[in-house]
């Protein structure tokens, strides 16, 4: 499955390691394409079958959304298969990411995927084919109208050539789902992350508190800087950002950000150069993250300010500086 694999997070866990009586454990690893870092309070529970727990969820969402593998659900779509029913993890990411599409005005859009795989940064990561033709005549396969579920769950596209993408979206979901194993097993406190994306339930058994966050400052030589830590306790919080992300055109040395903008195809630098959302769930962290990076300031703040559930926090460079925008409810 295809995620830009950061060299760090943009979230950093804050976790003292002082003494304490509550013994916590951890479950790291390697999956969708990114790292994984699980952290709990030791409760009645195999380790070794909590693993397991964890990896079936991780095997199951990637034969249902994993671009790069070729019989999964979503590759079946993006190849023509019009019979083919998909599964609940499809279905409720489709559901919500339609969702989000309108909430955001079309700044959040799956089906942008053709043009992120012609900026190289799709499974055939090396091959840039972009020029303004190439954008004009992708984009009229783009948008979450362009594409329907059936009553018996099958996707049918209007266009051949549209492609979906649930990248900008499936880590989040893959958090939801772990956080909901772990609460189904009767887990209170924990803490799950893929790829700096974050939900958290209860305390850190280490410090007796909320878990504490840290929002690492998004230039390069300040990656062990924070702009704000940030105290969680059963919300999520998603970090999107563009200045370690981005690809070179081999031919003309131009180097496109790995954040599209599917209102025109255009995978330019802009001043915002890391979003941060805090959420109920890290689905929707994580959707509104990346539609926040490519929508204009002042709407991103009007669509985060009229939703009562998330709140967002801006690093834009501004006269060679680093200035922090918050909506208005974020601290």
């Amino acid at each position: 499955m295809h995620y830009s694999i950061k060299a760090f997070s943009l979230l950093f866990i804050l976790v003292f390691l002082s003494c304490s009586s509550k013994d916590i454990e951890v479950h790291t690893g390697n999956a969708l394409g990114t790292f994984y870092n699980i952290k709990y309070e030791r409760f009645n529970i195999d380790r070794l079958k909590l693993q397991d727990g964890i990896d079936s969820i991780f095997f199951e969402i990637n034969n249902s959304l994993s671009t790069y593998m070729p019989n999964s659900d979503i590759s079946r779509i993006n190849n023509g298969d019009t019979l083919l029913r998909v599964d609940n993890h499809f279905k409720k990411v489709y559901e919500k990411s339609k969702e989000i599409w309108k909430l955001t005005n079309g700044y959040f859009d799956p089906t942008v995927g053709s043009i992120v795989n012609a900026y190289g940064f799709g499974p055939e990561k090396d091959n840039i084919k972009v020029d303004t033709f190439i954008i004009d005549s992708l984009m009229d396969g783009v948008g979450m109208d362009k594409i329907k579920m059936t009553s018996d769950n099958r996707v049918l596209r209007k266009f051949p050539h549209t492609y979906i993408d649930f990248n900008a979206i499936a880590k989040g979901y893959t958090v939801d789902c772990i956080y909901d194993y772990f609460a189904s097993l009767g887990s209170k406190n924990f803490l799950i992350e893929i790829g700096g994306e974050i939900r958290a339930k209860g305390l850190n058994p280490v410090a007796d508190k909320k878990w504490k966050i840290g929002i690492r400052l998004p230039q390069k030589g300040n990656e062990n800087k924070f702009i704000q830590t940030r105290n969680i306790d059963d919300h999520a919080i998603a970090t999107s950002g563009n200045y370690n992300k981005f690809s070179i055109d081999s031919l003309t040395g131009k180097k496109y950000v790995h954040s599209i903008n599917p209102k025109n195809g255009l995978a330019l630098n802009s001043n915002i150069l890391s979003v941060s959302v805090i959420a109920p769930s890290c689905i929707a962290a994580d959707a509104f993250a990346t539609a926040l990076m490519v929508m204009p300031l002042n709407m991103g703040r009007k669509v985060v300010n009229e939703n009562q559930k998330i709140e967002a926090s801006w690093v834009i460079s501004r006269n060679d500086d680093l200035v922090q925008i918050k909506s208005s409810g974020w601290d």
